[in-house]
């Protein structure tokens, strides 16, 4: 490229401007190669920032996960009751139980005695009626705790219409008003750490791609000098492929370290987090950490290898 440049001219002609200003650009040139040190790419600066920025979508990340668990420990906490006619024999009341453990709706099902009913009653606060009354005014009893899944107002009734085809069922109870305030505040949140979700990861995409970019910078004379000397895009931008390869997984495994120990440290600090625990979301969130690192870190790289191969070398400096 640079002969193309060359105007021809004879001994009593002076060089153009074109020509001298290619001497110009070597010179500059060798001056910015002999900088050393301040010419080599930033790579550990930009690993720490994508580390970061990735570890703050994590954390993100856990939240909601421990979000969905804390939803799923309060809706399995809503109890059902099954209210028993009065006398029902104790075998049909064993077989009805073994009936709805059977069922996939049901996680937990309990038997509550007349006795258990009136210590209960007395316990939270009711009045002793054994001192008015000759006889326990109080019916046996299933309490149903439900799977997460079925805790809302359409699967409730169908469930109670289910129960009542018993002919030792009295009546099926549950907290109606509980329920549908619950799932309409989970809603809510869920809905607004979407929305923070989403905001977050555009945030982190823009951060990473910078933080790319500002590393990409000190190699852009590299890139122009491979292109002048013949060298395919694909050939140029080989090497720098699999270098953001390996900074998306250094700082993935970094970022992803980070964030094992601050859930290690608050689980050891909070016990109660262990109960929203859910293995499988997690290990999906920190693989979906290590992909977005890599993945964004390769799209950055070589949008700026395209970048400099577009520019003018002029316009470098």
């Amino acid at each position: 490229m640079l002969i193309n440049e060359i105007v021809k001219y004879n001994t009593n002609t002076v060089l153009k401007p074109s020509f001298l200003s290619y001497f110009s650009i070597f010179g500059r040139q060798e001056n910015f190669m002999a900088t050393g040190k301040k010419a080599k790419p930033s790579y550990l600066y930009a690993i720490i920032g994508i580390s970061l920025v990735l570890f703050l979508l994590g954390t993100l990340g856990w939240i909601v996960i421990n979000g969905r668990g804390l939803s799923r420990v309060f809706k399995e906490d809503v109890q059902v009751e099954v209210v028993l006619h009065d006398n029902t024999k104790d075998e049909n009341i064993q077989r009805l139980k073994t009936i709805l453990d059977n069922q996939p709706f049901v996680k937990q099902a309990t038997v509550i005695t007349k006795e258990e009913a009136a210590k209960k009653f007395y316990a939270e606060g009711g009045e002793d009626f054994t001192e008015l009354l000759d006889i326990n005014p109080l019916y046996a009893s299933i309490v149903l705790n439900l799977n997460s899944g079925y805790v809302n107002k359409d699967s409730l009734d169908k469930i109670r219409q289910f129960i009542m085809q018993s002919n030792v069922v009295r009546d099926v109870t549950y907290p109606n008003t509980v329920v549908d305030n619950m799932n309409s505040n989970f809603r809510k949140i869920g809905l607004i750490l979407g929305a923070i979700s989403l905001v977050l990861f555009i945030v982190v995409v823009i951060l990473i791609d910078n933080t790319v970019r500002l590393a990409m910078f000190s190699n852009r004379f590299l890139i122009k000098t491979m292109q002048m000397v013949g060298a395919t895009r694909g050939y140029i931008s080989r090497p720098f492929d699999r270098r953001a390869i390996l900074n998306g997984l250094i700082s993935g495994g970094v970022s992803v370290a980070g964030l094992w120990i601050m859930i290690s440290f608050l689980e050891g600090l909070l016990p109660a987090l262990k109960a929203l625990h859910e293995p499988a979301l997690l290990v999906l969130l920190m693989m979906c950490m290590m992909i977005v690192g890599i993945l964004i870190s390769v799209l950055s790289t070589r949008r700026s290898v395209v970048k400099y191969l577009k520019m003018h070398i002029d316009d470098l400096y």
